[in-house]
């Protein structure tokens, strides 16, 4: 476990190698994440979705293999429980840990143990004006030869390769704007207020590409930016309180062969109520 300090303080635990059960996707996480003022800002291992772990990266349709946890969500069939979980495992670090922050090498596998993707990621506290701001940035990287499974009809003769193809439930089938998957963050117990700088309320701001994204719970106000391509705001607050920027949101976002995509996060961690003014 590594303690991320701003002004002395800890304000988050890394998890680096979780004991977690393997149909929860084992993955390295962020909790508990805290304010300046110490007010607890993320959830790990509730009730309502044993596989939510603090914050982390998961997706949930990485070439068939889940890496989000929990039920995968089957076409025609709905959320089924099925032997494809993966795991998200460290392999070593290009830097640090230090207090302020670390940088590392991750490998993405599947059920077998075989890698899917490669994933440098970094995260980095410091202080901002109302609180600190939590960056985190990660880079994943196709092997060169993936195809994913399917891309390539039975018989064909192989010329190149397709990548590593990243899906979601939406993708999948799903309606309802549950195309999740990406950087996550399960909030604390309670119902947040949510809004962006033009739309307020779970329904409206679930599947919104603004800029920024803020959260308003009891105590803390978290805003997230960072969003890229044809990424979208997951939102849910009323069921269970969770954000994602989702990478899959409509459409599978492939990453070629030998190819790499990279996405970089900010996350002001206030104490308090902060409004759209403020933020702005």
């Amino acid at each position: 476990m590594v303690d991320l300090q701003v002004a002395g303080r800890v304000v988050a635990e890394y998890v680096v190698k979780p004991d977690v059960d393997p149909r929860h996707g084992p993955r390295p996480y962020l909790h508990p994440v805290r304010t300046l003022g110490g007010t607890a800002v993320t959830d790990v291992l509730p009730e309502d979705h044993r596989w939510h772990l603090g914050v982390s990266v998961a997706v949930q349709d990485v070439d068939g293999t889940n890496l989000w946890g929990g039920r995968t969500y089957v076409r025609d069939a709905g959320y089924t429980w099925l032997d494809d979980h993966g795991r998200i495992v460290h392999d070593g670090w290009l830097a640090g840990p230090e207090r302020a922050g670390l940088a590392e090498r991750l490998l993405w596998q599947d059920p077998a143990g075989e890698t899917l993707l490669v994933e440098e990621r970094t995260l980095a506290a410091s202080p901002a004006p109302h609180g600190w701001t939590l960056d985190f940035a990660f880079t994943l990287t196709a092997p060169p030869g993936s195809v994913p499974p399917g891309s390539v009809p039975p018989g064909s003769a192989v010329s190149g390769s397709a990548g590593v193809r990243l899906g979601s439930p939406a993708t999948n089938g799903r309606p309802g704007g549950a195309g999740y998957g990406g950087f996550f963050w399960r909030l604390p117990p309670g119902v947040p207020e949510v809004f962006t700088s033009t739309v307020e309320g779970e329904e409206k701001c679930n599947g919104s590409a603004d800029p920024w994204l803020a959260v308003r719970g009891a105590g803390y106000t978290l805003v997230f930016s960072g969003l890229a391509g044809d990424d979208r705001w997951f939102v849910r607050a009323a069921g269970y309180p969770g954000v994602c920027a989702a990478l899959a949101w409509e459409r599978p976002l492939t990453i070629p062969a030998g190819g790499s995509l990279s996405r970089r996060y900010q996350v002001l961690v206030a104490d308090g109520a902060l409004d759209r003014e403020t933020i702005q």
